[in-house]
Formats: structure tokens, sequence, C-alpha cells
């Protein structure tokens, strides 16, 4: 039903410098895959099979990593280690990659707006690649596809946070309809805690209906001059309906230097058990 995810590439991962000189953050590897990877499998397990990337300059190792890389397949033909190239491979030879890019930073809904041109007219999925989620059960993707299929709406995924720390996210005002399901009235971008309408903030995971695209196209620059997705969504909220959701899984903050080691150690644990599953089946 969803068939296409955006994915905002194009910032330049300022909090991992130098690391990020060269390196696109999203290339930055989670124990053995990079972040982005691990967001293209998750709307993958959603259903879609066209991701639409917005990149920017030095960006090319986010193209190369979804290609086909005949010398390093040539080179481990035939070995052992053959086989670590088996998931990339089945990304590469199933899926459809697209890529615009965004000529200037002026934000997550400009970015959006970028992206346009890769979506065109139809309701679409966002991964921010920053936020590494692992659902329960199934994927936080999967999860608000199924709810689209129920409010035809924009949704938003949504975590409750400390005081302390909300006036990093946008932030939902919204009622309860069901258990863990919000009808937004209305959404604060980065706002002081004392001033914060809710502890509901979104996190990097949106569905959006396609007339987001005519309402990015009237929203001014906000909060640090930027077009912001959260302005959009507040009149989409006013217009039609938003629903916020509260996601069944772990999210992890990979923008940040203390969220990204403590997405490597939880991932690194699993990697680990799955290694040793592996090796006790052989």
């Amino acid at each position: 039903m969803i068939k296409k995810c955006l994915f905002p590439a194009a910032g330049y991962g300022t909090r991992f410098l130098p690391a990020t000189k060269a390196i696109p953050k999203e290339m930055l590897p989670i124990v053995n895959k990079p972040l982005i990877q691990y967001g293209v499998e998750e709307a993958i397990e959603a259903g879609m099979d066209t991701m639409a990337i917005i990149t920017g300059r030095g960006k090319r190792a986010i193209e190369d990593h979804f290609d086909i890389s005949y010398e390093l397949e040539n080179q481990i033909k035939g070995t052992p280690k053959e086989h670590l190239l088996d998931d990339i491979r089945i990304l590469v030879e199933n899926y459809t990659f697209t890529y615009t890019r965004q000529k200037k930073m002026k934000g997550l809904g400009h970015a959006v707006l970028v992206g346009e041109t890769l979506i065109g007219n139809e309701s679409f999925g966002v991964v921010l690649a920053d936020d590494l989620c692992e659902g329960e059960k199934k994927g936080v993707l999967a999860q608000m596809v199924e709810l689209y299929r129920k409010f035809r709406c924009s949704i938003v995924a949504v975590m409750e946070v400390p005081k302390e720390s909300i006036s990093k996210y946008g932030v939902v005002s919204a009622k309860e309809i069901e258990e863990g399901i919000y009808m937004v009235n209305d959404m604060v971008e980065k706002p002081p805690a004392n001033k914060a309408p809710s502890n509901l903030a979104v996190i990097g995971r949106y569905i959006l209906t396609p007339d987001i695209f005519r309402i990015l196209e009237k929203t001014p620059p906000g909060t640090g001059g930027e077009i912001q997705l959260t302005d959009a969504l507040r009149v989409q909220a006013k217009r039609n309906m938003v629903i916020a959701y509260k996601f069944k899984g772990k999210r992890f903050d990979c923008g940040s230097v203390e969220g990204f080691v403590e997405a490597t150690n939880y991932f690194y644990k699993k990697f680990k058990h799955n290694t040793h599953n592996t090796k006790s089946k052989g």
C-alpha cells in the first residue's frame, strides 16, 4: 500500500567530527552495518520497495553502498567471507534506490519537499537514520503502516521523554483516542521545558500523505531559520488529521555519541548471540 520510503540524508553530522568529515554520518557502522541500512531493512519489513534518498555533497558512499561492487565481489568470491555480502546483495538486487540532492541545508521540511520528485502523489514513509529503532514483534514502520490502513492520514511516531530533554524535540499536544494512539491538536518544535504541551516527543519515523508537499511549499522558516516539518504537520493537523503513535519498541539516538555507543553495545550483544547460534547449528 505504501511503497516508497524517504531518507533525508544530506546533513553534515557535525556532532561526529572529524569522523564525518569524509564519511556520511548515515554510513557510520553499528557493529557490521551502516545506520542507513538498518533503516532500509525496517522500511522493507513494512512492505516498501523503493528507497528515495536525499543526499548532498560528500555523500556518494551511500550510493556506492547500495550498488554492486564488482571488484570486492570478485576478490572474495569462493572464500569463507563471501556470505558477509549476502544481506546487502539481497537489497541491491530486489529493491529500488533513487537519489536526489538537497543543495542547501534548509531543514527537515525542506529535505522532504526536495523528495517530492522521487515520491510523486502518494503517501510515503520517512526514516531518519539517526534514530535507530527496534520494534517489539514487528518494526516501528510496520506498526505505523497498520495504523495508516485504519486512519488514512499522516502519522508521527512519538515517545515519552524526560522534562530535561524535551527541548531537543518536536512535541505534540494531543488527545488519546485509543491506547497509545493520539489525535494531534498542535505541535511545537523544540519548546522550552516549561512551555512544552506534553512529554510526547516526535522521533524520526513518519508516514506522510502527499498534501504535505503543498503545505511545505508555503511553510516559512521556523526554529533555527529552517523549514520545519513540524510546522507543516501543525497545518495538516488543523486542516485534516494527524495521528501520533506511541510505538512499541526501542529507539537509540545515534545522532549523539552517547546514543551511538548505547546502540553499538545493544546490537553487538545481539550480533554475538546470533553468531554463536549460527556456529552451534553448523
